[in-house]
Order: C-alpha cells, then structure tokens, then sequence
C-alpha cells in the first residue's frame, strides 16, 4: 500500500462541481483583480475569527509582511518570535527591515516557550510574532500579558492555524493582528498562493490595504511605499467555495489523529502530539517524536508511507542568518525538535485502512 502524505485529488473530488461554478462565475465576470469574491471571503473570514476586519493579499509570508508594516516596524527594531518554524515567519520580519529575536519553544507543543519570553524584550522590541504551529495555537494567555505589560504588540502567525482556538478565542483573533496562509496543502488551501490578515482595529486594516496597493491612495498618488500583494480573485473564489467544508475538514483531521493516538498509546518510544488544556487542535500537521528520526524515515520510505520533515534546520542555523550571531546549543528545544520530529499523513480522506497502515509501519519499527 502507498499512503501520500497529502492527497488534494481526493478532497478536489467531494466539490469539483462546487469549484468549477465559482472560477466559472470569475471568468464570467471578467474583474480577476480585487472582484468582489475577495471583499466577500475577507467579511467571511474575519466573521470566522470574531474579528473586525480582514484584508486578503498575495501569501501568508506577504500578510506577515504588511502587518509588521502596518504596525511600524523597520529598521533599528526587533521583533521577538521563534527559531523553530517556516522561514516566512522571520523573513517577514528581516523584509520589513527589523531584527528577529529568538525565543526557544515548549518542548512538547513546539510554540513560543512564555517563560523565556520577557528576558528577550528590550526596547527596541516593537512586536512579538508567536507561531501557531501544526495547528495548535501558543499558550497566548502569558504572552498576552507580558505583550500588554510593556506595550508590546503581537502579531499571530497563525498560518497553519486557521480555525483553531484557544479557550474559546480564535487563532488571529488575540493579537493586534493575526495573519493566515492559503498554500494549497492548509486545511484552507487555494489552487496556489494567498494570504490574509484580520484585525480588530479599522487603523491598521487600512494601512495593510493601502500597502497591498504599492502604496497607493488614491490611486497614483503613493504618500507611503507599499508592495503589489493583492489576493487574487480566482483564488479568493476558490477559498469561498471550500470555506464551509473547512469546519468538517479540521473535524476529519482531528478523528485521523485520535486515531493514531489511541495507536501509538503504548508505545513509549513514540511522542504524540501534545494539545494544551482549553485548546482546538485543527492538526494541519500530526508530528510525532522519535529517537532514531532517520531510521523511521528510511523505513517510512520503503513501505511507501508518505511522510514529511517540518523543520529540518532551526532558523537561527540557517547561513543567511549567520550575522545574527548565533551558534548551535543556544535555543536547544528548537534543534531537538528539528532532530527528532516527523509528520504523517493526517488528511481528512484517509480511509480506515490506509489510517492502520501508517500505524502499523510506524509501530513496525518502533518495536511494537
């Protein structure tokens, strides 16, 4: 048996005819930048996360992007986020001219670790950017209050995130701007790449969409240098039409997931992944934790199980950043991680038996 590690053929299967009609409408319309799809997902979407306000662009790295932007960030500024995450979450921060600040992540949800976050606030810190990554949101609770106690904005990326919650609040919706990411293989994927960033605060909403415009308003006349990151109409079309699966979808995640749960119970050399009291894990990733990581893959590999390394050098490693000054051993959970972890196929359309098969090709080698 051959298990992919995502396969979008077989969701595309349950509404093509849904996502026909909606490119169909577009092309009909013939207004492919900025129709009226895009204004009508942005209202969809920032409905989702109890929030004001949603402005769509071109990828989650570029709402990452405008929102810093927004908030005044560039040059002589830092801002704190994580080494252990996709590289669009600290080259946002270095594009818009700041510094990224590392702080090393909780061992067991791989997020922002809030007990070492206040000793890396300096004040030239202009926002923090904690990552929910794999779908589960940060412990948001401390990071809020230590962002509020020195007046310190957050900025979600909440890129794999979307739908996700935290004791009731959603991810995007804490922060003074979350920001969320289309990439096909999300649990809301377009056909290609888009991006959106939502807010409560009508201000910074305004700025990210004159920003998206290179700038421009009215049209011509650039008071600020902005950048060309419009969401595009096709795509937004497209988002609109698997928007009301995306509660199902996350829901099917979550049952693949318990499922490997209840598999690898008792296995110790196996780390499930762990979900924080009060938290909705959307699981865009199920990442387990292994000693011999690439022992499993070759096996993986061999027996046909698609699997996927998430990430396999931490952030402050990677030579681009070499003028940061870092060196291994400073953000040790980051490297472990980055050492130890894999992800399996978690997709809504497994069947039950391509479901047992991971297991059990996992279990195999684990000795169970």
């Amino acid at each position: 048996m051959k298990v992919p590690l995502l396969d979008l053929k077989a969701q595309h299967e349950t509404i093509r005819g849904e996502i026909r009609a909606a490119i169909d409408a577009v092309v009909e319309e013939q207004n492919f930048i900025l129709g009226r799809q895009v204004a009508e997902l942005e209202s969809k979407v920032a409905a989702l996360c109890g929030v004001a306000t949603a402005v769509g662009c071109a990828s989650g790295t570029d709402a990452l992007y405008l929102a810093l932007r927004a908030l005044g960030v560039g040059p002589g500024d830092e801002v704190i986020t994580v080494p252990y995450t996709f590289f669009a979450t600290a080259g946002s921060i270095h594009h818009a001219g700041a510094r990224p600040v590392f702080v090393d992540i909780e061992p067991a949800t791989y997020n922002l670790d809030p007990s070492k976050l206040e000793s890396a606030i300096t004040p030239r810190t202009k926002a923090i950017m904690p990552v929910h990554l794999f779908g589960q949101c940060a412990d948001m609770a401390p990071i809020l209050s230590i962002a509020r106690a020195h007046g310190v904005p957050i900025v979600e990326d909440a890129a794999q995130a979307i739908g996700a919650t935290t004791h009731g609040r959603p991810a995007g919706a804490m922060g003074a701007i979350g920001c969320f990411s289309f990439f096909p293989s999300k649990n809301l994927g377009g056909f290609g790449d888009g991006g959106m960033a939502v807010s409560n605060d009508p201000a910074l909403a305004e700025k990210m969409r004159v920003l998206r415009v290179h700038g421009s308003q009215p049209k011509y006349f650039h008071a600020v240098i902005g950048v060309n990151s419009r969401l595009d109409t096709l795509q937004a079309a497209v988002l609109l039409a698997k928007l009301p699966h995306l509660a199902a979808w996350s829901e099917g995640r979550r049952r693949v997931a318990a499922f490997y749960d209840r598999a690898f119970a008792g296995c110790d050399a196996i780390l499930r992944p762990v979900t924080l009291p009060g938290n909705t894990h959307i699981y865009n990733q199920y990442t387990i934790r292994v000693p011999d990581r690439d022992g499993l893959l070759k096996h993986l590999s061999a027996k046909g199980v698609g699997h996927a390394i998430y990430y396999p050098l931490p952030l402050h490693l990677q030579p681009c950043f070499a003028f940061l000054g870092h060196r291994e051993g400073d953000f040790p959970e980051s490297e472990k991680a980055a050492r130890e972890t894999v992800s399996l196929p978690v997709y809504p359309e497994l069947t039950e038996p391509q479901r047992a098969y991971v297991a059990e090709t996992v279990l195999a080698y684990a000795g169970t």
